[in-house]
């Protein structure tokens, strides 16, 4: 069964930050590219990180260069968003995305809250 389980989020405030981790479980985490998309109140759901396999290539979304980071771990299955300096518009759910690197099949996690507010 696969499983991608987010964790990590909450209320923080401006200037603060959070660690998010994916973990995940039930397909070949090695074999996939993983994303980190968010969705605020309102609006669509957009890329915020992308890290590949296996080179473990990054990139973001304009809005977060600077103050997140992306990186994976293939021996624990996990992938993570360290997120600093957060704004009130980094405000939503977040969800872990896995892409297998040669199908292009997606999984989805559950999605974790982050609230940046005073």
């Amino acid at each position: 069964q696969v499983q991608l389980v987010e964790s990590g989020g909450g209320l923080v405030q401006p200037g603060g930050s959070l660690r998010l981790s994916c973990a995940a479980s039930g397909f070949t985490f090695s074999s996939h590219h993983m994303n980190w998309y968010r969705q605020a109140p309102g609006k669509e759901r957009e890329l915020v990180a992308g890290i590949t396999s296996p080179f473990g290539n990054t990139n973001y979304a304009d809005s977060v260069k600077g103050r997140f980071t992306i990186s994976r771990d293939n021996g624990k299955n996990t992938v993570y968003l360290q997120m600093n300096s957060l704004k009130a518009e980094d405000t939503g759910v977040y969800y872990c995305n896995a892409v297998n690197r040669w199908s292009g099949y997606a999984y989805w996690g559950q999605g974790t809250q982050v609230t940046v507010s005073s």
